[in-house]
């Protein structure tokens, strides 16, 4: 899994201008939560497709990202969390032991 890390406020204009050529997946992680390590460990255990950005936020070092993320794509906080980006608009989100990359690939392709 090649992370990119999710840090500056400004970078989620570009996600979601990005996502009208690509699909784009932010993860939302809490360092300080097992259930979001666990969740992190079996998605980078999965086989990642390379048409898809995948993003890693850093919950506790970037909370005003992560609020921004909520509020600008119209979801609930939650985490760990994952949601997709296609055509600029949050199209599926999960949260805790319901992310699956299976689910996430399945979406992208809608």
């Amino acid at each position: 899994m090649n992370w990119i890390e999710l840090q500056h406020l400004n970078s989620l204009e570009d996600i979601k201008i990005k996502s009208f050529e690509r699909v784009q997946v932010i993860f939302k992680h809490s360092t300080s939560c097992s259930i979001s390590s666990v969740v992190k460990n079996r998605l980078e255990k999965s086989q990642v497709p390379t048409q898809i950005d995948f993003y890693y936020l850093d919950l506790i070092r970037n909370r005003d990202v992560s609020n921004a993320v909520a509020s600008l794509f119209q979801v609930q906080h939650e985490s760990p969390q994952v949601l997709v980006i296609k055509n600029g608009e949050c199209i599926y989100e999960e949260s805790h032991y319901g992310i699956m990359m299976e689910d996430i690939l399945e979406q992208s392709v809608v």
